[in-house]
């Protein structure tokens, strides 16, 4: 284990890595459930409260095992084994999201035990696999035993929170120290010890990879959601309108994700790995929210909602817009520049989202509201296919150093 090299060509994500993702299809599902479940009994700031807990929870599981492997993908049998069980402490941990929302959404201690357990099975494997590359990478050893260490006092944090009877108040507050901790051990390992040698292609190909199976579970949740409606119903006017919102949306911002070459980007300039990892945050929980929110609308239209329509159409279009302010931020740091010309494009997408927002506020249908919120990201779509992809692409070949004939 003393590396992969970091200018491999044609580097890509392994068979392994994929298998490992399907397993966080479970956590973003029973996550987005879980919050559109509480959003549609009216419970809004509980949803929320308990959903932010489980996007960092599950984004910062993937990130710990993803950054690892780019750079210490060896492939043997001790390495497959070790990714077993950390596959094992994602599916503990999506078991501890309900208990862990039911108790956000009571007061009182949250009870976030299993969720704790989870952590634990998944970081004895990712310790061990630490120490491994420390001992058998002697130039980067002080970067790998950074990692472990932080790892290690981190999960004691969160062990000893669990038998600390508190308010939802306190809870958050330590946790929110335990997360400064936990984000800061990659920045000291990296910028400090000497990092590690990840490689920027295949990190872009990973995110992507996440990206869409974050979309993918909307779609599937939202269907599930009108199954029984549809059984119960037959087919309405609002069903056929929220399938197809449902699609347009899914397909609108897998399409703005993929605008721009991230992983060329990436590797022109390392220096912004942590900007480009950890804004994913948002992106990663604003397409869960956006999942969760068209689980709500098919609540709404099975008539088990106690959200008003002005309700649900906000449950989607927040999301969008964050996710598409979110890819904004990331595009403006990769490319060193704030791009007018894509500001404007987001003005244009914001604009569809108020409309939506306003003309429910006015009693226009739920569901055709939520035609005109696919509309954002379609706009930002249309724009850079018809007039800005060769002013991006002339940003992005500045940044990486092409010099194209003509």
């Amino acid at each position: 284990m003393t590396g992969r090299d970091p200018h491999e060509p044609h580097r890509v994500a392994t068979p392994l890595e994929l298998l490992f993702d399907l397993t966080f299809v479970i956590a973003f599902g029973v996550a987005a459930s879980q919050f559109a479940h509480l959003m549609a009994e009216g419970h809004v700031s509980a949803g929320l409260v308990g959903f932010g807990f489980a996007a960092f929870a599950i984004w910062w599981a993937w990130m710990n095992f993803t950054w690892f492997a780019s750079a210490y993908d060896t492939d043997d049998w001790i390495y497959r084994v070790m990714t077993m069980l950390q596959m094992v402490g994602v599916i503990v941990l999506a078991l501890g999201l309900p208990p862990m929302f039911a108790s956000v959404d009571h007061g009182g201690h949250v009870d976030n035990a299993v969720m704790v357990a989870g952590y634990v099975v998944m970081r004895i494997a990712l310790v061990g696999q630490w120490l491994r590359a420390a001992a058998q990478d002697p130039p980067r050893r002080s970067a790998c035993l950074t990692y472990a260490t932080v790892v290690v006092i981190a999960q004691i944090g969160w062990a000893v929170q669990i038998f600390v009877q508190t308010s939802v108040t306190v809870f958050f507050l330590t946790a929110l120290v335990l997360v400064v901790v936990e984000i800061s051990g990659p920045v000291l390992a990296e910028r400090r010890m000497g990092g590690t040698p990840w490689h920027a292609h295949h990190v872009a190909e990973r995110y992507g990879l996440l990206a869409i199976i974050a979309l993918g579970e909307g779609v599937v949740g939202t269907v599930a959601s009108l199954t029984a409606a549809v059984g119960e119903h037959g087919w309405s006017t609002d069903a056929i309108l929220l399938v197809a919102a449902g699609i347009g949306l899914t397909f609108g911002m897998w399409w703005v994700y993929f605008l721009i070459p991230a992983g060329d980007l990436l590797h022109a300039h390392r220096t912004l790995s942590f900007w480009y990892g950890y804004l994913h945050l948002a992106v990663f929980g604003s397409i869960v929210a956006t999942g969760a929110g068209l689980h709500v609308a098919a609540y709404y239209v099975e008539g088990h909602s106690h959200l008003s329509s002005i309700g649900t159409v906000l449950a989607v279009a927040i999301p969008v817009g964050i996710y598409l302010v979110a890819m904004f931020v990331i595009y403006s740091f990769l490319v060193a520049e704030v791009d007018l010309f894509h500001a404007l494009l987001l003005v244009l997408a914001s604009a569809a989202l108020v409309t939506a927002v306003a003309l429910a506020a006015h009693g226009t249908s739920m569901a055709i509201c939520l035609l005109i919120v696919t509309a954002a990201p379609v706009a930002v779509v249309v724009g850079f296919e018809a007039f800005g992809h060769r002013h991006a692409a002339a940003i992005v070949d500045q940044r990486v150093g092409i010099q194209r004939p003509g």
